[in-house]
């Protein structure tokens, strides 16, 4: 999930544009593993060979720009990325570490500002993933952001956005915004976290984004700044805000039977082709509920109920009427609570 980084996004394969001393660290393994095998020391590395092969096809990739050593700043490793490829026809960006040591939380600021004045030599770019970081280099409490509406602005084009953290709740702490004015292309939403703030809720629901199709929210724990409720959905639950959504993901909840309860009854579900509840605490004492709520989700094609703390009876009971019900459900991934009512989302601190 979050413990690796990503080898694929917006349907293309990741490679990664290397930082000078990253570059360097790869070509120096080579050689040392040609002399213990007594052969001729390489030229390249593997790394080097699919970076060159990228740059051929640009647009046949999503480019993963990470600062890997601190040896080159994120600044000029952006302006490097630019002279060296043809930006022009990038078409997908994902976004790693961008210069913190493990526990910091330097925020996404320059980094934001930064690709903002890139973006005129980025015009094909689609798909934008930001914080492709694992729980070894930065725990997703702890990765900072800012506010990200001046980087969509800078990219009227985007159709697909994702953001992995949101930032620490202690005060001065800069924290994700999102309130986007207008944005007529953004197709696919995604925000990650450990615990996503209502208030960051509310302002994508109040956003212009009238393409909307996909939306996915990580709701998270209440510790970690997760306070979200069916209220502040309201907008959405009532189907008033983005209309054109026809998928819904509320994952990695800490209350995800409330959610599935709020959906049950919501206006916006009847329009919905897919249902995304995953990564949360589904348990024994709402199984009844659901499978009450099946003929309000029958018309989907695919519910995700994945990683949940229902008994293995359970979980076929509801595979089972689903299934019956002609919707695709996933049931997999059965936790074990450690005790009663000691339930966790799968992705937290």
């Amino acid at each position: 999930m979050i413990r690796e980084h990503l080898t694929e996004y917006a349907g293309l394969p990741v490679v990664e544009f290397l930082d000078r001393e990253a570059e360097a660290h790869y070509l120096r393994e080579a050689a040392y593993s040609a002399r213990r095998n007594h052969v001729e020391a390489p030229t390249s590395t593997p790394h080097r060979e699919r970076m060159d092969k990228a740059e051929l096809a640009p647009d046949s990739v999503a480019w993963r720009l990470r600062l890997s050593s601190y040896t080159e700043e994120l600044v000029p490793y952006l302006a490097r990325f630019v002279e060296e490829v043809d930006t022009s026809r990038v078409v997908a960006l994902v976004i790693g570490d961008w210069g913190f040591e493990e526990g910091s939380d330097i925020s996404s600021r320059e980094l934001r500002d930064a690709l903002i004045a890139h973006a005129p030599a980025l015009p094909a770019l689609r798909s934008l993933f930001l914080g492709d970081i694992t729980f070894e280099e930065n725990e997703i409490s702890w990765i900072q952001h800012c506010d990200m509406a001046p980087l969509l602005a800078a990219y009227p084009r985007l159709e697909e956005f994702t953001v992995r953290g949101v930032g620490e709740t202690y005060a001065g702490a800069e924290r994700l915004s999102l309130h986007v004015p207008e944005h007529g292309a953004l197709r696919s939403l995604t925000l990650q976290s450990g615990g996503l703030p209502a208030e960051v809720v509310r302002q994508v629901l109040t956003s212009g984004l009238p393409a909307l199709q996909r939306l996915e929210l990580w709701l998270g724990v209440e510790d970690y700044g997760g306070d979200a409720t069916p209220d502040d959905l309201a907008p959405l639950l009532s189907g008033e805000a983005l209309p054109g959504l026809g998928h819904l993901g509320l994952r990695n909840s800490s209350r995800t039977g409330e959610w599935m309860r709020a959906l049950a009854q919501a206006p916006i579900t009847a329009r919905l082709s897919s249902l995304d509840l995953s990564l949360g605490t589904l348990c024994e004492d709402d199984v009844e509920d659901l499978l009450a709520a099946v003929p309000a989700l029958s018309h989907l094609e695919r519910l995700d109920l994945h990683h949940h703390y229902l008994g293995e009876e359970a979980a076929e009971r509801v595979r089972a009427a689903f299934a019956q019900a002609g919707v695709e459900v996933d049931v997999s991934d059965r936790q074990e609570a450690r005790q009663k009512d000691d339930y966790y989302p799968a992705v937290g601190e």
